[in-house]
């Protein structure tokens, strides 16, 4: 039914003409004809039918009134004229189905039917009414199967029309939702974190003020308590101004992006924090990091922060980390291990580092979305988190970049996992 369905679609009319004009041919060379052969003129009028509906399939009104002219010259000429008369037929099935104006199919049908009433001219009143009977199948056959497939086409037409509006529709909503959850949690944050983080950054204040002379560590831990959540809450006002307003942002240009020259200096950042919090880092940072894209940068500098925090949280003040960061025929290869810090030699490690949250979770989802998978588990007494991310990145993380910011050294503090 697809294909028999395809042959009336506008674009197979030579189709159509070329397959009618092959049954023509049969009709003359296969078909028993009563008496003799086929006669010249027949033969002559034929011809002339088939050439008309090849050369003006794309003119159906055109191809109607040379068909219906060679039809009226075959019923003054010869007896057996049914070549002519399915020609015409034919021709007024393409005017139905591919005319734009009702007139034009209506006036088409008219003078075909004139045409064949004309060989009823003079014939006795019997004759005459099979005549008017006869153009049941000769006019109102090809109009009426004309008008059913325009209406199927419309039909058609309509309901394509409205699946993509349906479409629209769904996605419309669905911009919506997503719209309001995004003010929704940018009021979350804004309402309930934000206002915790910027009363404790004030109460870290008011305290160096009020403390006085303390113990240079003491005072060094205020500063850098202070200065993690300065950065914290300009962070959290950042993705409060995306969430409000995406555009706004250039999408997520303000969380997606960091200036890759400006990497090993927020790398460095992040290793020294780790550093001040007690955790003893050794640092293998290939400078070739530095020519890195904006996308693989964030994630590197990001994974690497999480992976220090878990190793303060989990391993505690006392342990050795190892971070490597290296770019190999354009591959990110990043490591960080630890070696447990106080945990028993003898005791294996747990299976996940003690303490739950979403931190490992969040850097594979971080990392599969750049083509990447995540390793995570024990080593000896320790933890170890690796992974490698490929040169090309999938679709989902493709596309041009948007404009690097460059990341200043507050911003480098660990995320908390």
């Amino acid at each position: 039914m697809g294909r028999l369905g395809r042959l009336f679609d506008t674009r197979d009319a030579r189709v159509r003409m070329v397959l009618l004009d092959l049954s023509g041919l049969g009709y003359l060379l296969v078909v028993p004809h009563s008496g003799s052969a086929p006669t010249v003129t027949q033969w002559i009028l034929a011809v002339a039918a088939f050439a008309a509906a090849l050369v003006t399939y794309r003119r159906p009104v055109v191809n109607l009134v040379l068909q219906t002219a060679l039809l009226a010259v075959a019923v003054c000429l010869i007896d057996d004229f049914t070549i002519n008369q399915v020609g015409a037929s034919w021709a007024l099935l393409e005017v139905t189905m591919l005319s734009a104006r009702a007139r034009t199919i209506w006036l088409g049908a008219g003078l075909l039917a004139v045409v064949d009433l004309t060989d009823s001219i003079g014939d006795p009143l019997r004759q005459v009414a099979s005549g008017v009977v006869g153009l049941a199948l000769e006019v109102g056959v090809p109009v009426l199967l004309g008008l059913v497939i325009r209406t199927n086409r419309e039909l058609g037409r309509q309901a394509v029309e409205r699946t993509l509006a349906e479409q629209r529709r769904r996605e419309s909503e669905s911009r919506a939702a997503r719209a309001d959850e995004r003010s929704a949690i940018a009021r979350e944050l804004h309402d309930v974190v934000a206002h915790h983080v910027a009363s404790m950054v004030l109460r870290v204040g008011v305290a160096r003020h009020v403390l006085t002379d303390l113990d240079p560590r003491v005072d060094e831990v205020f500063d850098d308590v202070h200065g993690t959540g300065t950065a914290a809450l300009a962070e959290l006002r950042r993705l409060v101004a995306v969430l409000r307003n995406p555009d706004g942002v250039r999408g997520d240009a303000a969380l997606t992006a960091i200036e890759p020259s400006a990497l090993p200096s927020a790398l460095g950042a992040a290793v020294d924090r780790a550093r001040q919090g007690g955790i003893t880092v050794e640092a293998d940072i290939d400078a070739a990091i530095g020519s890195l894209d904006a996308v693989r940068g964030l994630a590197v500098l990001r994974l690497t922060q999480e992976a220090l925090t878990n190793v303060a949280r989990h391993a505690g003040p006392a342990a050795r980390a190892h971070l490597v960061v290296a770019l190999h025929a354009g591959a990110v290869h990043w490591e960080v291990t630890d070696d447990g810090g106080g945990v028993d030699g003898d005791s294996a490690p747990t299976a996940v580092p003690a303490g739950g949250g979403h931190g490992i979770t969040g850097m594979s989802e971080r990392v599969e979305v750049l083509g990447g998978r995540l390793e995570a588990g024990p080593t000896g007494t320790g933890w170890r988190v690796r992974t490698v991310l490929p040169n090309t990145l999938p679709e989902t993380a493709a596309g041009p970049a948007p404009r690097a910011r460059e990341v200043p050294a507050a911003s480098a503090a660990p995320e908390p996992a």
